[in-house]
């Protein structure tokens, strides 16, 4: 794609850019961005990465072969309103705004190719964990372009469209569900006298080890969980303690939550 316009630049347009441009799959000559009102982010991107900067005019819109929608949900539609009328026919659509479906989109902007997706922030050191859904006007060529695109900052999945609320609830927000255990552990680490860096260290290299683990192994979870479980041990006690505290529940409970939330978004934009 020789000209990708950015609409919106908040953290997760700044982690595609950056996946994007560190992996050499886009260049930054080819990629344009824009936002409602922050000049000074838009000037950190130029800088930063090399990106052209779009202010007031939205005249680049009309050279672009894919536009992506990368603003706050309760923005995006007085930002397609602004965009569409400078918007041509073949302009494909990438989204990565959660709840917004398709149908939503193409009420705004079109019937036209328009894929959803959902990475999450490690798109920025190449490690995100992908859903994407298409539409039936995306061809199988532009899929394969999409697929590259997203392949070069992590794992893709395709999904199917309603499943995406599923994928926003697990990957999407995962990252900061295991800032949170990783917080955490640091608040108990440190108050047996350990020092916060030590601690942090000790849980990131944890977090890596399990997740390589269960990446090499063809082992479920359970079974990894009760080989490092010996019977009255110090593993067992830890699990008690999970237990009592109904872990399980609490992770069910995150994800439902953050899953309904994207169903309530999804509804809000499509009344």
């Amino acid at each position: 794609m020789e000209t990708i316009v950015f609409a919106g630049a908040g953290s997760m347009a700044e982690a595609l850019i950056h996946g994007w441009v560190k992996e050499g799959v886009v260049l930054p000559k080819s990629i344009y961005v824009m936002n409602k009102s922050d000049q000074q982010k838009l000037q950190r991107l130029a800088d930063t990465y090399g990106v052209q900067i779009v202010c007031g005019s939205r005249e680049i819109v009309k050279k672009a072969d894919c536009l992506i929608l990368a603003m706050k949900p309760k923005d995006i539609q007085h930002a397609m309103e602004d965009l569409v009328p400078f918007l041509p026919t073949h302009t494909a659509i990438l989204s990565v705004v959660a709840g917004v479906s398709m149908n939503t989109i193409e009420e705004s902007l079109g019937k036209r190719p328009i894929a959803r997706i959902m990475p999450n922030t490690s798109a920025t050191i190449g490690m995100s964990a992908t859903g994407v859904a298409f539409n039936t006007s995306v061809t199988s060529s532009l899929k394969n372009e999409f697929m590259h695109m997203l392949e070069a900052i992590g794992l893709v999945i395709e999904v199917q469209e309603d499943e995406l609320h599923a994928v926003t609830a697990l990957s999407g927000s995962g990252p900061a569900y295991l800032y949170y255990l990783v917080e955490a552990f640091e608040q108990a680490g440190m108050k047996f006298g350990l020092n916060q860096e030590v601690v942090r260290k000790l849980a990131v290299q944890t977090i890596a080890g399990a997740a390589e683990m269960l990446k090499q192994s063809s082992e479920e979870p359970t079974e990894l969980r009760r080989k490092v479980t010996s019977p009255g041990g110090t593993t067992e006690a830890g699990i008690q303690a999970l237990e009592k505290y109904h872990f399980i529940d609490a992770i069910n409970a995150c994800i439902q939550n953050a899953e309904a939330k994207s169903r309530e978004l999804a509804s809000i934009k499509t009344k």
